[in-house]
């Protein structure tokens, strides 16, 4: 791989992470068209840069990420003359609020990491099945075409209860198959538990962090057991920095797109895209062109 190829793939990567839209599908698509050969590095490669697209979510809204409940634990006047037991319920209850969010994050994150345990094999096996892939894109373009008409009512009550944020870790799940789009599945989890498209995208992205940052950092950690492997990631290092730093500022561009453009135009034109991406892996396939991630 080139340091030109390495750029072109981290754009991709920037670009369709966080829309849902696939990343999967357009991996392979770039890989066919720019003539790469799936190596080992390259399939570390496109697990690896998904670090820089994580950072970008970090970066945009670490305000909200890291101090989401402005609650301070430690108020001397609210807790004068209380007993030691009050003071101590009141201590854990604000606790419990100031980090209310975290503990939604990690409900919902929950049902993949069960189940991408249980079923990681199978899972790797459906990600090699590249009509899988671009069945998955069309289906779901289709889908999205009439998402907009099946979730318009959004509820007055948008607060992140733990029912809503564990639906969402449900949903997420369908994402395991290839080319269903882990964007579009937690998104369209939101709005059926009466989220605007907005919070339900902004959700979708909070989600992402600890969803890729254990699916990336798994897969690393199998690549760092293998001398054979620490010793190729060492020596493909550059490409590896250049893929995270593009990753990270094309996906920080994408995110800001996207919530602007979904909140005033919806699924529609995206759905229309898919159809069109999952066509022509489809023409690619039927043409025998070899493809593979």
């Amino acid at each position: 791989m080139t340091i030109l190829e390495a750029i072109i793939i981290a754009i991709v990567e920037g670009l369709t992470e966080f829309l849902p839209v696939s990343s999967t599908g357009h991996m392979i698509i770039a890989q066919a068209l720019l003539g790469i050969e799936s190596t080992a590095f390259v399939k570390a490669f496109t697990v690896i840069i998904q670090f820089g697209a994580i950072l970008s979510v970090v970066f945009l809204y670490w305000k909200r990420f890291f101090r989401l409940n402005p609650i301070t634990i430690f108020d001397k006047e609210a807790v004068d003359g209380m007993s030691s037991r009050k003071k101590g319920w009141t201590f854990l209850m604000r606790f419990l609020q100031k980090y209310d969010f975290y503990r939604k994050l990690f409900i919902a994150v929950l049902p993949a990491g069960v189940i991408g345990l249980l079923l990681g094999d199978q899972i790797d096996t459906m990600l090699e099945n590249v009509t899988v892939v671009a069945v998955m894109l069309v289906s779901g373009g289709i889908f999205m075409l009439f998402v907009d008409q099946w979730f318009n009512r959004p509820s007055p009550e948008q607060s992140m209860t733990w029912q809503r944020a564990l639906k969402i870790g449900f949903f997420q799940c369908i994402a395991m198959i290839p080319g269903v789009s882990r964007s579009m599945a937690t998104i369209v989890g939101g709005m059926g538990t009466k989220l605007t498209r907005k919070n339900a995208a902004e959700f979708s992205f909070f989600l992402a962090v600890p969803t890729m940052a254990a699916a990336a950092g798994y897969k690393l950690y199998q690549l760092l057991k293998d001398p054979v492997s620490v010793e190729m990631l060492k020596e493909n290092m550059l490409l590896l920095l250049i893929g995270n730093i593009v990753a990270f500022f094309v996906a920080i561009l994408a995110i800001r797109f996207f919530i602007d453009f979904l909140t005033k135009y919806g699924f529609r034109a995206f759905g229309v895209y898919r159809i069109i991406v999952g066509g022509i892996l489809l023409v690619l396939i039927m043409s025998g062109v070899s493809l593979s991630i």
